[in-house]
């Protein structure tokens, strides 16, 4: 899933494409407050580029310095990055797992040094040696998700209240999901589905591939390539009958690129009979395709603020304060609920793309091509 920094650091997004594994692209920071260890999963999503960044410049500005290091999505680089972060010195780590599950020896040594933990917008799992957890409402990011497939066909508000002159339908929607390694997609997954079900059992959504669970619905590592090929199976072996794809349900930006790329090598074109298509981290491709009419929908979620959190959460426990939490019961890890801080997401269609994104200086309007 998700993103981003301070206006000027931006214009880093250009570099995502030119780094490989281990890279240390941002380095370290230089700071008299002491080492902080910030590990990200990856370079190939934009957002996680700006969160990099974003989370960097937070921790920098109150005088600590910063090894930021990318694994490029494997899991054996991102171990050894947090392996060398302890050496180091670092006295605390931000962690953005690529696998919540892979990592509970490794934060067994930070524990045992005593350094505090801080998951960032993933829930590490099955260890209770991580400390606190900086999110957004990821239940509620999923109905956003669905709520904006529904108003794109007309059949509800944004904020999901039904429409007195809605239509009857049936509309044909094929659904997906995230990772499976990535405990946030099953939050996406399951705040999607409160809203979608009760529609699916009454006949008003159709899912024709019959594939409605999560296990089917999952691509791998959020990848476009895999989503584009399983949405080209899917037109294949569902569609050929001439009947029409009327919403896709999609959990991220990357993953909508390519289900569009698919509908288009099937011949669909941006008019009347396009998809309503959903995403989310209002990655800067997907808002473009947003203002075009391919994509339909996205949820954004400023990193900004979430870098400051996560930020925040390190320094006071450093300080031997109680970092600051609203959620104590959400995030059970399989060890142990995770004291939480969840910030709010926002939905983004074509009308406000600009007050939502431009105006509040998360993109320019020269990036977005306004």
């Amino acid at each position: 899933m998700l993103a981003t920094v301070a206006a000027g650091a931006l214009l880093l997004t250009s570099c995502a494409g030119n780094t490989t594994p281990g890279s240390t692209d941002g380095g370290e920071g230089s700071g008299d407050g002491g080492l902080i260890g910030v590990a990200m999963p990856t370079k190939s999503s934009e957002r996680w580029i700006q969160d990099g960044d974003a989370v960097k410049a937070a921790l920098e500005g109150q005088g600590y310095t910063v090894d930021l290091q990318y694994a490029e999505d494997d899991i054996p680089t991102q171990v050894s990055q947090i392996e060398n972060m302890i050496t180091k010195g670092a006295e605390a780590l931000i962690v953005a797992s690529i696998d919540g599950t892979t990592l509970s020896e490794v934060l067994q040594t930070a524990a045992d040094s005593e350094i505090p933990v801080i998951a960032y917008d993933r829930l590490i799992k099955g260890t209770e040696n991580v400390d606190y957890y900086a999110t957004f409402d990821n239940f509620l990011v999923g109905q956003q998700q669905a709520w904006t497939v529904l108003n794109g066909l007309g059949l509800t508000e944004l904020d999901g209240t039904a429409k007195a002159d809605a239509p009857a339908g049936p509309f044909n929607i094929e659904l997906f999901a995230g990772s499976l390694d990535d405990n946030n997609a099953f939050f996406f997954w399951d705040g999607a589905m409160d809203v979608l079900q009760p529609l699916i059992d009454d006949g008003t959504l159709v899912v024709k591939s019959g594939q409605t669970t999560i296990e089917q619905a999952a691509t791998l590592r959020w990848d476009g390539e895999t989503a584009q090929s399983r949405m080209e199976d899917i037109l294949t072996a569902n569609y050929s009958d001439g009947s029409q794809v009327d919403a896709v349900l999609s959990p991220y930006d990357g993953i909508s690129r390519g289900i569009i790329s698919a509908l288009t090598d099937a011949g669909y074109s941006v008019g009347d009979e396009w998809p309503i298509i959903s995403g989310q981290d209002a990655e800067v491709d997907s808002v473009k395709a947003i203002l075009s009419g391919e994509q339909y929908a996205t949820i954004f979620k400023d990193t900004r603020e979430l870098a400051k959190v996560a930020a925040d959460m390190a320094v006071a426990a450093l300080n031997g304060e109680e970092p600051e939490v609203n959620d104590t019961e959400t995030y059970d890890n399989d060890v142990k609920v995770v004291p939480s801080y969840l910030l709010a997401p926002v939905q983004v269609v074509k009308d406000n793309v600009e007050s939502a994104l431009v105006d509040t200086g998360y993109w320019t309007a020269e990036e977005l091509g306004l």
